[in-house]
């Protein structure tokens, strides 16, 4: 992919075991009880927070551009929100 491609359009997620029954990475947050799915603007802000994200031992993660209305609907079937957060983790937009 291009830095051209990577406009608004497109955000970094990651996979859980990816395969054929992967999954996307979600979190819940206490404070607002709502599950989330933790998206980045960029490969960069993603690395650089994914030593930062609570995640389950074992599990293997890839970091994967997702086209964003792909995955809103992704989402919204599983009663998750999109949250953009970026390198330190914070959440930025909802």
């Amino acid at each position: 992919m291009t830095e051209e491609q990577n406009s608004d359009e497109w955000l970094y997620v990651f996979i859980c075991d990816p395969g054929p029954n992967e999954t996307l990475l979600g979190l819940f947050n206490e404070e607002k009880a709502v599950n989330f799915i933790p998206a980045f603007q960029s490969k960069e802000d993603a690395n650089d927070c994914f030593l930062e994200l609570p995640r389950e031992k074992g599990v293997k993660h890839e970091l994967q551009a997702v086209h964003i209305e792909e995955l809103h609907e992704t989402a919204e079937k599983a009663g998750f929100v999109v949250a953009i957060v970026d390198s330190n983790g914070k959440v930025v937009k909802e």
